[in-house]
């Protein structure tokens, strides 16, 4: 017999037998680790789980009422917070009101114009005319027209920013009473494309010119993200004039309540203000700059005018608001152009430097005398006792 085949065989029988051991091992140690998981941990009372269950529920449902509760509490965060308006799709990226108050209309990127009454504004809900863009267009800025039912609508698209008009389609006359309550749906009016070329609108507003020969229609001024500024006529869409603020980039531009001045923010820390000069017939005439506001240390990201006409309140980067009495700058403006010598016995003033804050004194100087001469508004208030004026430009 082969001595080789019994150390073959005892090979064979000693791995088995170590095989056998491993898996037993194996095995005991995985049936330890399935016990120990399916054995539940030690409890008391086995109905005391379901305690904690019923709580949970309860507080789940207590949630919802203390996190409105919550809500109420930050939107009345404020004593003059009277309501909020509901029912835009997204962000809104601008708003008007009417001149009586008692409309708002909304431009969302949700592609639609809301027009909400506000008959009540403390009501729980209000009343709202929907109105949807022609497809592919965004609407970013809304003024109202010659009344609360006529909307222009800055609209931006790939191609460039567009105007749209809507106004009030005239119901034909119906015997259905239901159809007589429906409120009339708008229609598009007038309308212009690319009107600043590719640029975008950054802002639009809306006046009505109710200042010398003025029909009163209202004005709509256009502003874009370039230099350029148009104005509209609300009514028909026609282009009265133009205005350019040649400082690279707009900010935003803004028309007076009466419909006079044009006031722009630009890339500098100047505001340029324009006038808008009516012939007798009421049509505009011309747009010619009339002041430079200047003062400013830094941009200038916000301005207002106040609701006479009168002052332009200013928002700059340098930290600081400022209001401007443009009456005063428009006055002396126009006597500088046309160089006005005003004669008075006694001392002759010569007046050579102008401080563009009103609060502070002018320097004069007079024959060997130097010192401070009276503010700038009580000479403009006393035009029978004014020295001698030289006003020349630089």
């Amino acid at each position: 017999m082969d001595p080789v085949i019994p150390i073959a065989l005892l090979s064979i029988l000693l791995g088995a037998v170590i095989a056998l051991l491993f898996f037993k091992t194996y095995f005991i140690k995985r049936k330890s680790e399935i016990n120990s998981i399916a054995k539940p941990e030690p409890q008391s009372d086995p109905k005391k789980p379901t305690k904690p269950a019923q709580s949970v529920t309860k507080k789940s449902h207590a949630k919802p009422h203390s996190h409105a509760s919550d809500k109420d509490q930050n939107k009345r965060h404020h004593s003059l917070d009277l309501n909020t308006l509901k029912g835009h799709g997204d962000s809104v990226s601008g708003l008007c009101f009417s001149s009586d108050g008692r409309s708002l209309a909304t431009a969302c990127a949700d592609g639609v114009v809301r027009v909400f009454k506000l008959d009540d504004a403390s009501s729980k809900s209000f009343k709202f005319l929907r109105i949807n863009l022609p497809a592919g267009g965004h609407p970013v800025a809304v003024t109202f027209s010659d009344d609360a039912s006529s909307v222009v609508v800055a609209s931006e698209t790939h191609f460039g920013a567009s105007l749209y008009m809507y106004g009030e389609e005239k119901a034909k006359p119906t015997n259905d009473s239901k159809q007589q309550s429906k409120l009339p749906l708008p229609e598009i009016k007038w309308e212009h494309h690319k009107i600043h070329d590719k640029s975008a609108v950054l802002t639009l507003v809306g006046a009505a010119a109710t200042y010398g020969s003025a029909d009163g229609s209202t004005v709509v001024a256009s502003c874009s993200e370039g230099t350029e500024i148009k104005l509209w006529h609300g009514k028909t869409g026609k282009v009265l004039g133009s205005a350019d603020t040649n400082q690279l980039k707009n900010t935003m531009a803004t028309i007076s309540p009466n419909g006079r001045f044009i006031a722009a923010a630009a890339f500098t820390a100047d505001v340029k203000v324009w006038e808008i000069v009516y012939s007798k017939d009421g049509s505009v005439k011309e747009v010619p700059k009339v002041m430079q506001l200047k003062g400013h240390k830094s941009a200038v990201t916000w301005l207002c005018f106040t609701p006479n006409s009168e002052q332009i309140i200013t928002a700059s980067k340098d930290g600081s608001i400022r209001t401007w009495n443009i009456n005063v700058y428009l006055l002396m403006g126009r006597y500088w152009q046309q160089r006005m010598v005003q004669p008075c016995s006694g001392y002759v003033w010569k007046l050579g430097r102008f401080w563009t804050q009103l609060t502070r004194p002018m320097m004069a100087k007079s024959h060997g005398w130097s010192g401070l001469l009276r503010r700038f508004q009580r000479v403009l208030d006393r035009p029978s006792c004014w020295p001698q004026l030289v006003l020349t430009r630089k």
